[in-house]
């Protein structure tokens, strides 16, 4: 199918043109469309994934076009300024690393608009900012230019903004000028350094960049510092201790299904631009400042499960428990070799689907009780069967079970670390697996089971409209955890060509 990646990029704005010619008052026909909006880019991305030869390491789908012509001033040795015409091409591609991102992206974007029956107000516009979100996030995974880069990734800053501002809990506008504020200020810090890049290169074409820095002449105090800018910039948006403050917000006061996607999808989008630019721009530095991420890494597994552990509230709990989890994203990327790279995007997707089912879990007690304070709740499992179920397993998965996906994500990201010169961190990191076993055992066993209060009885169990996020999630999880060469295959050409240029 010819123009198989524009069609997933801009299949969402099918549903919004739909949903703009109909009323805002009928808002369960908006719901249904709005769902179905979101099923079209899965369909597309199943059908992209389906083509996808896992043996090659090259782009793949590439999609190119002249998009504008850019026009610049150039100073020659004299100081004399020229002005200087450049073609900017709107270029899309994806690979090894890509293309499972951009899958999971479509799933939990989809599981998310099925869990969106939870908006009763301003279902429209609910709805077209939904979809805007899903183009911003399949664009930032397709991009293979940085201007376009930029673009698809500041959509997905807006469009939250909005989304948490508008729809989210009590204390919604706090978070989401919190979450404008750090975000933007990454932002700010991205578009420098790739100005800066621009400045060097005149070229916004990634690949391009990637393959004339490996044989720059750049100077290297320069170099460094980009390398330091684009850690910052991303690291804003993993988030890397001490920039966390924003995720926790809006982790308790968005709506269920922007959280389900803000963890599941958005967080990873900072891990990726770490991997693609931070270490794909710069394979020579990576190794010398490796301890570094491994460093941060550590602070972020130990804190996060920490604080977690002292947390009253669930959504709370979860929040601490994600900053642990990219600790282990860290990691993988530090060690620098394929057990760590392939156990840091292991870890991407795996905690994509584990997060969002928990969080999805949170909501179902949110909606039921009114309460996320773990103190108040006890014994639901007596009057939710099923729910409490599910949410022990997919704390289980959280924690690291065997045969489920967190078990084989961390075990490659520690194994990676433990196989290079930075063991010593990862010696030290197990202690946050042991802490993570504790605070997601506690959590669940304080919550669903012991003795029930009397207000609790009769509480509805999972209901049909919930099935279909739970049944998906929990079967991705099972799926990466059996098999996890699902997940493997597609990564190992591109993984090998990208260690290859770091010299691993």
């Amino acid at each position: 199918m010819p123009y198989l990646l524009t069609s997933i990029l801009l299949s969402p704005l099918l549903g919004i043109l739909i949903l703009s010619f109909i009323p805002k008052e009928k808002g369960g026909l908006l719901q249904r469309i709005g769902i179905l909006s979101a099923l079209l880019p899965l369909l597309l991305t199943i059908l992209l994934f389906a083509g996808f030869d896992i043996h090659s390491a090259e782009n793949q789908f590439t999609e190119n076009a002249e998009w504008f012509t850019l026009t610049y001033p150039v100073a020659d040795a004299g100081g004399q300024l020229s002005w200087q015409s450049l073609p900017i091409q709107y270029t899309l591609a994806v690979d090894g690393i890509s293309m499972p991102l951009l899958l999971m992206t479509a799933i939990v974007g989809f599981l998310a608009a099925a869990a969106s029956y939870q908006v009763r107000r301003r279902v429209k516009e609910y709805f077209l900012l939904f979809l805007a979100l899903e183009i911003g996030m399949f664009g930032v995974f397709m991009a293979q230019n940085l201007l376009l880069f930029f673009i698809f990734f500041e959509v997905t800053l807006v469009t939250t903004f909005l989304l948490v501002g508008i729809w989210g809990f009590t204390n919604r506008e706090k978070a989401a000028n919190s979450f404008l504020l750090y975000n933007g200020l990454g932002s700010l810090i991205m578009l420098v350094a790739f100005l800066l890049l621009f400045n060097q290169l005149y070229t916004f074409d990634m690949p391009t960049i990637r393959d004339h820095l490996a044989g720059t002449t750049m100077n290297e105090g320069l170099r460094a510092g980009l390398f330091f800018a684009i850690l910052v910039a991303f690291g804003i948006k993993l988030p890397i201790f001490p920039f966390h403050s924003w995720m926790l917000k809006v982790h308790v006061e968005a709506p269920v299904p922007i959280v389900m996607i803000h963890s599941g999808v958005l967080l990873k989008m900072g891990a990726y631009g770490l991997l693609r630019f931070g270490i794909g721009f710069f394979p020579d530095l990576a190794p010398r400042f490796a301890w570094v991420l491994a460093l941060l890494g550590l602070v972020n597994i130990l804190y996060g499960a920490i604080i977690a552990f002292v947390q009253r509230d669930l959504k709370r709990m979860m929040a601490f428990s994600s900053i642990s989890h990219m600790g282990v994203v860290l990691f993988g990327l530090a060690a620098l070799n394929a057990e760590g790279i392939q156990g840091s995007i292991f870890q991407m997707i795996s905690h994509g689907f584990i997060s969002a089912l928990l969080f999805f879990m949170i909501g179902v007690i949110y909606e039921r009780t009114g309460t996320s304070n773990i103190d108040e709740l006890g014994g639901l499992a007596r009057s939710m069967p099923f729910a409490g179920g599910v949410f022990l397993t997919a704390a289980m998965a959280s924690l690291g079970l065997p045969l489920l996906s967190g078990f084989i994500s961390e075990f490659q990201a520690f194994l990676g670390l433990f196989l290079s010169d930075l063991k010593a961190y990862a010696a030290v990191g197990t202690l946050g697996l042991i802490l993570t076993a504790a605070y997601m055992l506690r959590t669940v066993l304080r919550t669903t089971f012991g003795p029930i209060p009397e207000r609790w009885k009769g509480l509805n169990d999972v209901e049909t409209k919930e099935l279909i996020p739970i049944a998906a999630l929990l079967a991705l999880i099972l799926l990466i955890g059996i098999y996890p060469a699902a997940l493997s295959d597609p990564l190992q050409a591109t993984i090998t060509d990208f260690l290859g240029r770091i010299g691993g």
